[in-house]
């Protein structure tokens, strides 16, 4: 009973965080609780992605009999000088042992695949649910007239994003929100983030899930690919910093050092072995290879730039 009280008071907490979240997303005061309601369009939908993800990992190990906790939610208070996302995420933990690769595989593909559908419907939604320009005034009334007078924040984009926005918008007709004001709508950044935050858990490095994906296909060649990911990380994060002396290269993000540094000696580069190492099926490894697939279509090399 007392974990449970644990669970559904981290969830509601981080219910509360991110909609306070969302109502600064649209530049409205977020301190004042009257406008709590508006924060709604963007703290539901990022819930239900993180919910997605989470209890895909959930069933399936309850699924191979293995014990598993319900997700802990994660609420992110404001913090000065940070952007605030009202979350820093949500996991679950298992219990027990898991057996084989087979079975940590299912567990660790489960949970983004799940992520990345509930993603690509808030993204769809959202795309197909723009506002007219009339929105993007009520936050910028002289955005078409002067310089906004924004975050000077810019996101990235990704692959996916960019092709969704493609397809299922008509630049002749909607008002497609430039990447240094998208965060103003709830169901693009709400989508976003659940791009992000995919990507991140899919570099195959450790205990991510990309990492169990990793070390149940590769095997000991799953070393090789947490070098490679681990450097990777580490040169497009050193790219992000090299702008403070001068040097633009156009890419990178600097918060990626800050990532590799906790994927060294938080998250650990080597998965550690499981007692029965029968290799994948072929049908797993192809979803494998599919779910890596989402990590290029949604990693984004510089996600934030201001």
């Amino acid at each position: 009973m007392k974990r449970l009280l644990i669970y559904i008071g981290l969830f509601l907490t981080t219910f509360f965080t991110t909609t306070v979240a969302g109502v600064a997303w649209l530049n409205i005061d977020p301190f004042d609780l009257s406008n709590f309601s508006l924060g709604l369009s963007y703290s539901l939908p990022l819930l239900f992605i993180l919910t997605c993800h989470e209890f895909g990992h959930y069933f399936a190990a309850r699924y191979h009999g293995v014990d598993a906790t319900l997700p802990y939610y994660i609420p992110m208070p404001a913090i000065p000088g940070l952007l605030n996302f009202g979350t820093f995420g949500a996991v679950i933990r298992t219990r027990s042992l898991i057996p084989s690769k087979k079975v940590m595989f299912d567990i660790g593909v489960a949970g983004p695949i799940a992520g990345f559908i509930a993603t690509l419907i808030v993204l769809i939604y959202g795309f197909t649910h723009l506002p007219g320009k009339e929105f993007i005034l009520l936050i910028h009334p002289d955005y078409f007239t002067a310089e906004s007078s924004g975050l000077g924040l810019q996101f990235g984009s990704s692959i996916l994003y960019d092709l969704l926005s493609v397809l299922l918008t008509d630049a002749t007709t909607d008002f497609i929100p430039p990447m240094s004001e998208m965060y103003h709508y709830p169901y693009l950044i709400a989508g976003w983030f659940g791009l992000f935050v995919t990507s991140m858990n899919l570099i195959p490095v450790g205990q991510l899930d990309g990492g169990h994906l990793s070390y149940t296909m590769f095997g000991e060649r799953h070393r090789a690919v947490a070098l490679a990911a681990f450097g990777t990380i580490t040169v497009i994060g050193l790219a992000g910093v090299v702008p403070m002396i001068g040097i633009n290269i156009g890419f990178g993000w600097s918060g990626w050092i800050l990532w590799a540094i906790i994927l060294l000696f938080v998250v650990k580069l080597y998965h550690p072995p499981v007692a029965d190492e029968t290799e994948l099926d072929p049908i797993r490894r192809m979803i494998g290879w599919f779910t890596f697939g989402i990590l290029v279509l949604s990693f984004s090399p510089s996600p934030f730039n201001l």
